[in-house]
């Protein structure tokens, strides 16, 4: 399971739509999964870039959102979470 110190990465198969207007969505071709991402969670996958580790992206989330909630952290690893498990990252 994905923790806060692992570095998420994202696979290279995964198609990103963004043709939506407010949702995006995330289509792996190798599992057929598809999930629809609202602007946090967009900023939340580009934020993904091999280098940054799960508590480095929520940190990130937390300095761009001034109304971020207390639990940007937790909500930030549930996500990348739900991401890992459905293939759509990796993590090392």
């Amino acid at each position: 399971m994905l923790e806060l110190s692992d570095v998420p990465k994202i696979d290279p198969k995964v198609v990103l739509r963004e043709d939506f207007e407010d949702w995006t969505i995330l289509f792996h071709p190798l599992t057929g999964e598809v999930v629809g991402l609202d602007p946090v969670g967009v900023l939340t996958w580009k934020l993904i870039d091999g280098k940054r580790t799960a508590e480095d992206i929520a940190a990130a989330l937390r300095s761009r959102f001034e109304d971020a909630p207390c639990s940007v952290r937790e909500d930030t690893l549930e996500f990348l979470q739900s991401l890992s498990r459905r293939l759509f990252i990796a993590a090392d």
